[in-house]
């Protein structure tokens, strides 16, 4: 089994402060929404943040982790949630079940080395005709010293992203880039000025009047570049 790549602090960190960017969460929350069906698993979640978003509208939802520090946290917040089941997960998975309505995995297949074999994990997690939904880091220009302390092998284009399902067996619905002003941000950020993004002013501005403008815009237009790239599959019926 392939361990997810990167400094696990630096990970926390930088999960921390994210977690602030609540237009943003629930931004990629109502991406993935319609397509999780009634029992999904998420691979990868982190300190919750999604979980428990999309939780709300659900009857039962499995929460992941592989790393055993950050999932003795998960467990204790997810205690509040009776909904919520917390299992500990690394991908590529071995005599994975076929019992989820869907996969979803946000900001994790970029960590690990055998992605084609991960999403092979995921599809094998969902029942036949049921999803797998990611979003990755999108552009390899933007990759920076943040991406490679957090452990990011790669980042994606549409291209690259769709080659990598397809290899894996499963059969794409939809898939486009988000969050365009995100990109020039994150590279302005951690390129040109080498800052991590991390809590602070800088996260709650850009989330608080730069993000609602792009969300906006990109409902009407989708863009030809963005910070991450959204995909939704299909394990075959």
């Amino acid at each position: 089994m392939a361990d997810i790549t990167g400094d696990q602090r630096i990970q926390s960190e930088v999960l921390e402060g994210l977690a602030m960017a609540v237009n943003h969460r629930r931004w990629f929350v109502e991406l993935a929404l319609p397509y999780l069906g009634d029992n999904p698993i998420e691979i990868g979640s982190g300190l919750g943040d999604y979980a428990i978003e999309w939780a709300e509208h659900l009857p039962k939802f499995t929460a992941t982790e592989a790393d055993p520090d950050r999932l003795v946290l998960l467990k204790e917040r997810m205690a509040e949630h009776p909904n919520i089941d917390v299992k500990q997960m690394l991908l590529p998975a071995q005599d994975a079940a076929a019992e989820y309505s869907a996969a979803v995995s946000y900001n994790v297949l970029e960590h690990i080395e055998d992605h084609v074999g991960a999403l092979s994990s995921m599809k094998e997690l969902v029942r036949p005709g049921g999803r797998v939904i990611i979003i990755v880091p999108a552009f390899m220009f933007a990759m920076s010293q943040v991406d490679i302390a957090t452990g990011h092998i790669r980042r994606y284009t549409k291209k690259t992203l769709g080659a990598a399902f397809v290899e894996a067996g499963l059969e794409i619905e939809k898939i486009h880039y988000a969050n365009a002003l995100g990109l020039l941000g994150y590279y302005t950020a951690t390129s040109i000025f080498k800052l991590a993004p991390k809590e602070g002013p800088m996260v709650k501005i850009y989330d608080s009047l730069v993000l609602p403008v792009t969300k906006a815009a990109e409902r009407i237009v989708r863009p030809p570049f963005g910070q991450s790239v959204f995909c939704v599959a299909r394990s075959p019926r």
